[in-house]
């Protein structure tokens, strides 16, 4: 198999750009080491293609190394031949090398077996020739014999490779997917409604149905089935197999037999397979949805230099308030009771009031969660602040977390989860990566993946949105630090620990003295990490230590060539350090939209068909967008609504965090659901 070549046709790029990678991940660089400061020996190549590069890279060395086992195994058998040995290697997918090495693989006890064991397996070969003038076993042979014959007929036509690849072929661009009501009295609220009595073309089946038809059926509301071209598949095979139709006996009997091997043994195993490559694509989709999701709500841009009130609303225990300054730092908290049962309006109004004067607060960040509606209220009537409206996903499992005891040992998660909001505003990115990222709430179906797969995407995403942006290395939590090129969680917390017995680094440099963090990994993290104020000016900036001579002589005027020709210093890195030079520390997030600052309150009852209205778009999905208009129900812009041109998904018009205009088409207050149209 040759992986750079192959991995050159499917990513669309130079097999030398191929080969360059794949020495750089060897040597132990990371993507987003290799992304930003290796363009030179990648031509270039993004984050998004090297993650591309990497995960197929792992794939293919897995087929490879199946391959070499299968042939290993087969050959110990005394069993290889060269067609087969070319075959294996010749196969694209590790499903292709399964059924390659079926009827090699050890089997529990098999009908089949019991048969050989008996010894019909002479009659299934003579059978088998269909030779008139051979049927001295046949005529002797009982039907005891006759049913072994066919159970060895049966599992050898199961075991042909070929057979198996064309049926899952007819099968998927021919059969149906179909579920039924199965317990009605499981599904009370009739979730699955649509599902009751369902039936679509397999090849056509978008992966959110697939999710959801899995879900059905694990909670056994649904019966799920595949149905393929039954008939034609065993006329298909029958043709095949029957060489000689004009011998009826054996003519039928390798007709019962084929009927058997494909409904006992074929049918069931295609439509398990076909299943889980329906549920790993519809899960590959959803976990890639999620991550841009996941990679917009972390890149949204931070609000600076701001005092905030973080509002974290609730009825019976009283809404949590904490007052963080420009810097992240905890100025005040306290407890308000202006909800039910309590509805202490007045008192809390003034208290909110006289924190928004005593610390010169500049807006409030109020949690979407539980009485947040009534929260809001309160606010627009009473309290002299803008404030926003955030995605509370999440607080609750950081609050009672173990990073935020270790942050807040003396708050309780009231005091913590206020807190997390009004960060939440002030950083997104440095607040959320302290929450695991399927807890945050931008994606579909994420409790029914593979959760190995999804956590591992999923921190692939927040890596690459840390090191885009980079971390103040004399403030950075652990939590963010982790994510940095090179560190890790051990290395993480030595940076912290080094940190708070020296105090504030002052040079790049220095990171050298944190136990544990060597050449290797300095290489990796240095340029990810910022130090304003510090002895070397270039250590503000993305410029990699490696290039600081580069970045001088830049400094200088000295001419590009001669700096290229005298440092050894390629010219798209050159490009990169003059760019950083003319904005030095400039923040990616700049360019996202900002969030939009409320003052009144909007209630789903205000809401009429028709009413046009701005929204931030907190959700895309498969099938549509979940966009906040600012009355605690999100609305749906379903996809067809989004474009008058035809698109595939509705991430080619939205993402998270944009801000959209917006015309409401329906209102259904008793079911809270929201129907909205971009096109207008």
């Amino acid at each position: 198999m040759n992986i750079i070549q192959i991995l050159a046709e499917e990513l669309k790029i130079k097999q030398s750009q191929v080969e360059a990678t794949i020495g750089l991940i060897d040597d132990g660089n990371t993507i987003p080491f290799i992304a930003r400061y290796r363009k030179e020996v990648t031509g270039s190549l993004d984050d998004e293609t090297l993650r591309n590069l990497d995960e197929r890279l792992r794939y293919l060395r897995n087929l490879e190394e199946k391959q070499q086992q299968v042939i290993a195994s087969i050959e110990e058998q005394g069993k290889l031949t060269d067609e087969l040995k070319e075959a294996i290697e010749s196969a694209t997918t590790l499903v292709a090398v399964d059924d390659l090495y079926r009827p090699y693989r050890p089997k529990k006890r098999t009908r089949a077996m019991i048969a050989k064991e008996a010894g019909y397996e002479p009659l299934s070969i003579e059978i088998m020739e269909q030779d008139p003038a051979k049927h001295e076993l046949l005529d002797a042979a009982d039907a005891k014999a006759i049913q072994g014959a066919k159970d060895i007929i049966a599992e050898t036509v199961s075991d042909n490779a070929e057979f198996r690849k064309a049926i899952r072929n007819a099968t998927y661009n021919l059969g149906l997917i179909e579920s039924s009501l199965k317990e009605a009295e499981l599904d009370p609220d009739k979730t699955y409604e649509m599902y009751y009595e369902y039936s679509e073309a397999v090849s056509k089946c978008p992966g959110h149905r697939i999710l959801a038809l899995n879900r059905g059926e694990d909670e056994k509301v649904l019966k799920v089935s595949i149905i393929g071209p039954d008939e034609d598949i065993i006329r298909v095979l029958n043709k095949y197999t029957i060489t000689n139709p004009g011998n009826t006996r054996t003519a039928e009997i390798i007709a019962d037999a084929v009927a058997d091997s494909y409904k006992r043994l074929i049918q069931p195993a295609i439509e398990r397979e076909i299943r889980n490559d329906l549920t790993e694509k519809a899960q590959d989709g959803a976990i890639k949805v999620f991550g841009k999701n996941l990679n917009q709500l972390l890149m949204q841009p931070p609000i600076v230099g701001k005092t905030v009130l973080g509002w974290d609303p609730a009825f019976r225990t009283g809404c949590k308030l904490a007052v963080v300054d420009d810097t992240g730092k905890v100025l005040d908290t306290t407890v308000i009771y202006p909800t039910a049962p309590q509805f202490r309006i007045a008192e809390s109004q003034k208290i909110v009031n006289d924190l928004i004067r005593k610390y010169k607060i500049d807006l409030i960040s109020l949690g979407n969660g539980t009485a947040s509606r009534e929260s809001e209220q309160v606010i627009a009537d009473g309290i002299k602040a803008p404030y926003v409206i955030v995605n509370e996903a999440g607080a609750s499992v950081y609050s009672a977390s173990k990073l935020a005891t270790e942050e807040f040992p003396n708050f309780d998660v009231g005091q913590r989860s206020a807190t997390s909001m009004a960060r939440r505003l002030q950083d997104p990115l440095a607040e959320l990566v302290k929450i695991d990222p399927k807890a945050i709430g931008v994606g579909q179906y994420q409790h029914d993946m593979d959760q190995k797969k999804l956590g591992e995407s999923l921190g692939a995403v927040v890596e690459d949105c840390v090191n885009a942006v980079g971390v103040d290395l004399n403030t950075a939590s652990a939590s963010l630090l982790q994510y940095i090129s090179g560190i890790n969680k051990t290395l993480a917390k030595n940076i912290v620990d080094y940190r708070e017995a020296n105090g504030r680094f002052k040079t790049r440099k220095e990171l050298l003295k944190v136990p544990k963090l060597g050449p290797k990994a300095f290489e990796q993290c240095a340029g990810f990490m910022r130090i304003t104020g510090g002895k070397e000016p270039l250590d503000a900036t993305s410029v990699h230590p490696e290039s600081y001579e580069a970045a001088r002589a830049l400094q200088a005027g000295e001419d590009r060539q001669s700096i290229m020709d005298r440092l050894g210093v390629g010219e798209i890195t050159l490009n990169d350090i003059a760019k950083e030079l003319k904005k030095p520390g400039r923040d990616p997030r700049e360019d996202m939209p900002k969030p939009i600052l409320r003052t009144d309150v909007l209630e789903m009852k205000d809401l009429h068909e028709g009413m046009i209205l701005k929204g931030t778009v907190r959700n895309v999905i498969d099938f549509g967008a979940f966009v906040d208009i600012g009355v605690h129900q999100d609305g749906l812009v379903h996809i067809s609504q989004m474009s008058s041109k035809y698109i595939k998904h509705p991430l080619e018009v939205v993402s998270v965090g944009d801000i959209v205009d917006v015309k409401v088409i329906s209102v259904d207050l008793q079911k809270k659901r929201i129907g909205l149209t971009m096109i207008f």
